[in-house]
């Protein structure tokens, strides 16, 4: 069957390709939620860049800021002097110095991901891509963070975007699967 398959795709000129991926474990890091775990997010290398899939519930409903950050540590740290939750994350991606909040593939931060959608249950499940991160290489012993707020792809009238505080992360690890 696998046989007559694979001679039918590449008859019609397919192929069946495997693209390397990540899923990543997400958990709360609100304080009155302990360490909740929330699902998870598949990333996998596209020829658009690396898609993210969440696979999440427990969440606020509706937008929120979606980042890849520097630090793969979701521990308390500092956060604009203060001790925040997944403050040892550190700031978004961006090992260019930027220092700019522009969203996904417009010249800021290569953490700037396109907003994650919560559905009115809690749950989000909708893909994003992001074009400017090509492979899991620029991702591995990162952080990826859920804010509490949405983000407006700016530095104003909030930095960052307006994401505000963190509500959920989990480290990128160095397993990736075909």
């Amino acid at each position: 069957m696998l046989t007559r398959l694979s001679f039918t795709l590449a008859a019609l000129g397919l192929s069946a390709v495997a693209h390397a991926q990540i899923t990543v474990p997400i958990h709360s890091v609100a304080s009155k939620d302990g360490d909740r775990s929330l699902g998870s997010v598949t990333i996998t290398e596209t020829p658009g860049g690396l898609q993210f899939t969440p696979a999440l519930q427990g969440l606020p409903p509706g937008q929120r800021g979606f980042h890849v950050h520097m630090n793969g540590n979701c521990g308390e740290g500092p956060v604009n002097g203060k001790v925040a939750p997944a403050g040892a994350a550190g700031g978004h991606l961006d090992p260019h110095g930027s220092n700019a909040h522009k969203g996904p593939g417009n010249g800021g931060h290569l953490g700037d991901l396109p907003a994650l959608e919560v559905d009115s249950s809690g749950s989000a499940l909708k893909p994003v891509v992001a074009p400017q991160l090509k492979t899991l290489a620029d991702v591995k012993g990162r952080a990826l963070m859920i804010h509490a707020g949405g983000d407006n792809y700016a530095d104003a009238p909030a930095p960052l975007g307006g994401g505000g505080g963190r509500i959920a992360c989990g480290v990128i690890a160095d397993v990736a699967t075909k």
